[in-house]
């Protein structure tokens, strides 16, 4: 294998670690409430503890990187969740999933802008961006679905204790990336955004004044919001609504993270026969659809007793195909703004990135955390429907400006 497969192998491979542990935070929202009987906007906290220390050194570091070395950097990421995976069954408590989560933040601000950045450093063209990016974005999703089903393995009714042996696990596949990293090589020198440390942050904060960055932002921000607040309560949902056995809830969750990575996959093809705009409008659109027509059905599905697969109503196999249509949006974007900038800032705008998507996630969790106690269950979802309108909006204004004429930006 040469060295730049080697790289890209080693990309997808410590995205997919973080994508079981980042997202597994919905399983562990579910298990804090029954077992550290902590309640909904409590357990909601887990979400903050992972998504602030990502926005918070990306905002620290992100423009830095490219100074100190994409490598280093993700090797000390996976260092660090694997100490994380290793506290958690030691711990056995909720301030331990707060620790690990905290630990899971940190590196995966330090592995996201590095994957981000180096995408730029092993891709030839626009065309190439957008394919790698998707389908690492893809690779990242089916890492979610597999979360899903190796948690659920562990999980045994009536030892409080079982599902915890997943963390060593964990722990030795972090080991393992790490050791895979250690030996390849870096294909590329970064370039550096600016001529001192001092000028790396200067050059990220003056992106923000550029109103296609700005838009941009914006929009990664309402995507994250929407996906992370589906996501994160959709295992919850499955028990609560459905009335499903708790090992069923988070299986059936997997069918959201397996159309994510399909539709992430699928978005590379499709972007270049119809373009990006086009197909983020009609994927809202019918992410919407399956909002207003879909969910209520699932919602009276919930009445019905359900022990197993075999009960199950088909309506519970549908609303969770919601990710199919909202899967294109963020690597598309993603890859339409960095494409359009100068890869010595894909290192500050990744930061950006990074920051915005991490309040996104918080602030979504939180919000549907919120609506799950205050107004139950089976209207939470319901108030997607608000950020992916504007997301909408955001997605008109954003092709307008890619395709002004001003020499700093051009089509995606």
């Amino acid at each position: 294998m040469d060295h730049s497969l080697r790289l890209k192998f080693s990309l997808y491979l410590n995205y997919f670690v973080f994508a079981i542990l980042l997202n597994s935070v919905g399983i562990v929202i579910l298990k804090s409430i029954s077992v550290y009987k902590v309640h909904e906007v409590k357990a909601s906290e887990l979400e903050l503890f992972k998504d602030l220390p990502i926005a918070l050194v990306s905002l620290s570091i992100a423009s830095f990187l490219p100074r100190l070395g994409y490598k280093k950097a993700m090797l000390f990421g996976l260092a660090l969740v694997a100490l994380g995976c290793i506290i958690m069954p030691l711990g056995s408590s909720f301030t331990a999933a707060r620790i690990l989560f905290l630990l899971v933040g940190t590196a995966f601000a330090l592995i996201k802008v590095s994957v981000y950045s180096m995408i730029g450093m092993v891709t030839q063209n626009d065309r190439e961006h957008s394919a790698l990016m998707s389908s690492i974005e893809g690779v990242f999703m089916f890492g979610i679905a597999i979360a899903y089903f190796l948690f659920p393995a562990f999980n045994v009714e009536g030892d409080d204790a079982a599902w915890l042996r997943v963390y060593w696990l964990l722990a030795a596949l972090s080991m393992l990336a790490f050791v895979f990293l250690w030996f390849t090589k870096e294909t590329a020198q970064a370039e550096i955004p600016g001529a001192n440390f001092e000028d790396d942050l200067v050059q990220m904060i003056k992106l923000m004044a550029r109103l296609l960055v700005l838009v941009f932002v914006i929009s990664a921000f309402l995507f994250v919001m929407i996906e992370q607040g589906i996501m994160t309560w959709l295992p919850t949902f499955n028990k609560k609504v459905l009335h499903l056995p708790e090992n069923i809830s988070i299986m059936m969750a997997s069918i959201l993270s397996i159309s994510l990575g399909i539709g992430r996959l699928l978005a590379g093809y499709f972007s270049s026969k119809y373009g990006w705009n086009k197909v983020l409008l009609v994927c809202l659109a019918a992410a919407m659809s399956v909002v207003v027509f879909i969910l209520p059905k699932t919602v009276n599905a919930g009445s019905m007793q359900i022990n197993d697969f075999s009960d199950l109503p088909w309506i519970a196999f549908a609303f969770p195909l919601v990710g199919l249509f909202i899967a294109p949006i963020y690597p598309l974007l993603n890859s339409a703004v960095l494409s359009a900038l100068p890869k010595k800032l894909h290192s500050p705008m990744t930061g950006l990135i990074v920051i915005f998507s991490a309040i996104g996630g918080t602030l979504g969790s939180r919000m549907i955390g919120y609506l799950f106690k205050n107004l139950g269950a089976d209207q939470a979802f319901y108030y997607t429907l608000i950020p992916m309108t504007v997301l909408a909006v955001c997605v008109v204004a954003l092709k307008q400006l890619t395709i002004n004429q001003d020499g700093s930006y051009h089509q995606s």
